[in-house]
């Protein structure tokens, strides 16, 4: 059953139905500096396009980008091996830090409202 976003203690995760609606209230309570591009993208692709066959894909997209967003040492890190990949100069080392920050986005991506 989905409950209200504002109904649950500070820090608590809260379930909610994964859907485009509840996706963007989330994020503007718990990650709001996503939301203009959240809104950005969803004109662009579903919008302006009158297609809703990319929704998975954006709904895919945006649920990691909130979950990782929500936890700011897990969003440090994804960028810290973002940006020590970018800045290697060994192939080895910079293909093994995007394994790691893939890791993380598979994880986010497999995170269930509530967790």
């Amino acid at each position: 059953m989905a409950q209200e976003l504002d109904q649950a203690p500070e820090g608590a995760r809260v379930p909610f139905s994964r859907t485009p609606k509840a996706l963007r209230e989330a994020i503007a309570q718990h990650a709001p500096v996503l939301l203009p591009d959240f809104d950005k993208h969803w004109k662009r692709a579903i919008a302006d396009t009158y297609d809703l066959r990319p929704v998975p894909a954006f709904m895919a997209r945006w649920w990691i980008e909130y979950t990782i967003a929500r936890d700011p040492e897990l969003d440090a890190r994804l960028h810290d091996l973002e940006l020590r990949a970018a800045e290697s100069t060994d192939i080895a080392e910079a293909r093994a830090l995007l394994d790691e920050a893939a890791r993380i986005r598979d994880k986010a991506l497999r995170t269930e409202p509530g967790e």
